[in-house]
C-alpha cells in the first residue's frame, strides 16, 4: 500500500504553488461568497420588511425586538454541532441542508400573523442557519493553509455590507408590489428566501468537500495540497492542549469576548433597526428610506476594503479595530445631535457606515496574535458565541427602548455607547512583542 503523501514527500518544484493557490481561491471563494450574501440578507431583511409588516400585523417595537433577537438563540443551539458535521461528514451536504431549510423558513415568514408565529419563525430560522459561519471556517481549513485562510475569511466580511447595500433598494421595490393579493413585505420574504433554496441545490452539485475529491485539480495538485494541509494539522496537534477552565483565566480572552459582545450589542441592533430610524428621521417614503440605507452599507463596502488594505500594509490589527469601534461611536453620537436637518444626519450616518465595518477583519486576527495557536482555536469559539449572544441582547434592548417611548436620539446614543465600551475593552488587549512577526 502506497504511503499517504505529505508536503515533505512531494516535490514542490513539480507544482506551480502560486498558480495552485489562485486556482483553489477562484474555484472555492465565489460560491461561498454568494452563499454568505444570501445568508446575511435572509437574516437581516426583517429590518426592511418591518417598515410595512409592523402596521399590517399590529406588531409593537417590543414584539419586533424580541423576534429579531430570538434568531440568535436558535443560532447558538447548533453552532458547534454544525461545525463538527462539516469536519466529520460533508460540507457540501450540510451547507445544502442549511440553505434549503433556511430559504424555506425565510419564505414562510411571509405568512405569520401573530407574535408567537413570528417568534417561532425567527427561532427556527436561527436553528436552520446555525453552523453556517463556523462551518465555513472549518471548510476553509480543508482548502487553505494558514497563510491564505485569514485573507479568505476577511474577504467574507465584504459580503455583509455588499448584501445589505444590494438588498436595501431591492427590498424597497418589493415593498411596493401587491401581486396575487399578497402585500409587498410578504413578497420580500418569499423572493429573498427562494435564492437560498436554489443555491442549496447548486451547492449540492458544485461544491467540493476536500482536495482529494476535486476533479478540477490534477493528481499531483491534489496530493500536494492534501499533504500541505495535513502537515499543518499535524503540527497543531503536537502543540499543548488547553482546557476551557484554563481559557477562562486568561485576561486577553475576556477582553476580546467582552469587547465583541459590547460592540455587537450595538452592531446587530444597528443593522436591524437602521431602516426604521432612517424613516423616522427623514420622514420619507419606504423606498427612499431603503435607498438611504443602501447608501449607508455602500459606504461600509469602501470602509472594509480600506481597512483590510491598511491593516495588511502596516501589520497593525489592534488599533485598526479600536479606531473603527471608537469612530463608529463618535459618528453615531453626532447623528443624535438635536435640531440637525436630515441631510446632515445622513452625512453622519454615511461616515458611520464607512467605519462600522472597519473593525471586524482586524478584530478576528487578534486571537491569533495575542494567544498561542492551541489557545486561539478554543478561544475563537468562545468569542464567537459571545458575539452572537450580543445579537439577542441588542435587539431586545432596542425594542424595549422604543416601546417605552424613547426616541431615535436616545437609541443612537445607546448604540454609540456599545461601540465605545467595545473600543475601550479591545484597547486594553496586550499584544506580545512578537505579535507583528507572528502575523
Amino acid at each position: 500500500m502506497n504511503p499517504i503523501p505529505t508536503a515533505q514527500t512531494l516535490n514542490p518544484s513539480s507544482i506551480n504553488v502560486p498558480a495552485l493557490r489562485r486556482k483553489v481561491a477562484w474555484r472555492v471563494l465565489p460560491l461561498v461568497f454568494s452563499l454568505y450574501i444570501v445568508a446575511y440578507l435572509d437574516r437581516a431583511n426583517v429590518g426592511f420588511a418591518k417598515l410595512r409588516m409592523a402596521s399590517d400585523l399590529q406588531f409593537s417595537d417590543a414584539v419586533f425586538g424580541l423576534g429579531i433577537g430570538i434568531f440568535f438563540i436558535g443560532y447558538l443551539i447548533l453552532e458547534i454541532p454544525g461545525a463538527l458535521l462539516v469536519e466529520r461528514w460533508s460540507a457540501r451536504k450540510w451547507f445544502a441542508r442549511i440553505l434549503i431549510s433556511w430559504g424555506l423558513i425565510s419564505a414562510l415568514t411571509a405568512f405569520v400573523k401573530t407574535p408567537v408565529e413570528f417568534n417561532v419563525a425567527r427561532f427556527f430560522l436561527g436553528v436552520a442557519e446555525a453552523g453556517f459561519f463556523p462551518g465555513i471556517i472549518v471548510y476553509f481549513t480543508h482548502w487553505f493553509t494558514a497563510q491564505d485562510r485569514t485573507r479568505a475569511l476577511s474577504g467574507l466580511v465584504i459580503a455583509i455590507p455588499f448584501s445589505l447595500a444590494l438588498g436595501a433598494p431591492v427590498s424597497g421595490l418589493l415593498l411596493e408590489v401587491n401581486w396575487m393579493g399578497l402585500a409587498g413585505w410578504k413578497w420580500l420574504f418569499i423572493l429573498e428566501g427562494l435564492p437560498a433554496v436554489i443555491l442549496g441545490f447548486v451547492t449540492l452539485r458544485c461544491m467540493t468537500d476536500r482536495p482529494r475529491d476535486a476533479k478540477w485539480l490534477s493528481q499531483a495538485e491534489r496530493d500536494y495540497l492534501e499533504g500541505a494541509l495535513r502537515s499543518e494539522a499535524e503540527a497543531k496537534e503536537g502543540s499543548n492542549k488547553i482546557t476551557f477552565p484554563q481559557l477562562l483565566r486568561m485576561r486577553n480572552v475576556w477582553l476580546l469576548a467582552l469587547g465583541i459582545f459590547a460592540t455587537n450589542t450595538g452592531g446587530y441592533a444597528l443593522t436591524f433597526w437602521l431602516p426604521s430610524m432612517v424613516k423616522s428621521l427623514s420622514g420619507g417614503t419606504d423606498r427612499a428610506t431603503l435607498l438611504y440605507s443602501g447608501l449607508f452599507y455602500g459606504c461600509g463596502l469602501v470602509g472594509v476594503f480600506i481597512s483590510g488594505q491598511s491593516a495588511d500594509r502596516t501589520g497593525d490589527r489592534k488599533w485598526h479595530c479600536v479606531f473603527g469601534q471608537a469612530a463608529t461611536a463618535f459618528f453615531l453620537a453626532g447623528s443624535a445631535i438635536a435640531g440637525q436637518p436630515f441631510g446632515v444626519v445622513m452625512a453622519w450616518l454615511c461616515l458611520t457606515g464607512f467605519v462600522t465595518y472597519f473593525w471586524p477583519s482586524p478584530f478576528w486576527a487578534l486571537p491569533t496574535l495575542t494567544l498561542t495557536a492551541s489557545t486561539a482555536a478554543v478561544a475563537i469559539g468562545f468569542i464567537n458565541m459571545c458575539a452572537n449572544l450580543a445579537g439577542w441582547l441588542g435587539n431586545y434592548q432596542m425594542g424595549w427602548l422604543r416601546s417605552r417611548g424613547y426616541g431615535d436620539a436616545a437609541c443612537l446614543i445607546f448604540l454609540s455607547s456599545c461601540y465605545l465600551v467595545g473600543a475601550i475593552l479591545v484597547s486594553l488587549v496586550k499584544i506580545p512583542r512578537a505579535g507583528p512577526a507572528r502575523a
